[in-house]
């Protein structure tokens, strides 16, 4: 299967097990894969015929900064609904990144999630 890949997308938000942890704004790194077939979009050359790329990390942003949450478990989870919801891939993988844990480079979550 073919994918539209969007590697790290940075979106500020409030997120954390505790209330001080949610008290301000953290940086989380998002990666989306969407698995669809582009052989139209590739032998037309034509927009009409892939996922807007704009589109994607608009709604991902979108779902992200929409509302506190404890888990980016949860994140992942709701990025995944949402886009499976408006049929833009048959199968995704989200991957969400988050700066929490000293001495590490990050801490992350992958999950993948079908129509």
């Amino acid at each position: 299967m073919d994918k539209i890949i969007i590697k790290d997308l940075e979106v500020q938000t409030r997120i954390g097990v505790t209330e001080a942890e949610r008290a301000r704004p953290q940086r989380l790194l998002i990666s989306i894969e969407l698995e669809r077939d582009l052989g139209a979009a590739g032998r037309s050359d034509a927009e009409s015929a892939t996922t807007p790329y704009d589109v994607v990390a608009a709604m991902v942003r979108q779902v992200v900064t929409d509302r506190p949450r404890k888990l980016i478990e949860a994140v992942a989870s709701e990025i995944a609904d949402v886009l499976l919801a408006h049929r833009l891939a048959l199968s995704v993988t989200i991957e969400v990144k988050k700066f929490s844990i000293p001495d590490t480079r990050y801490v992350a979550v992958q999950i993948t999630r079908s129509q």
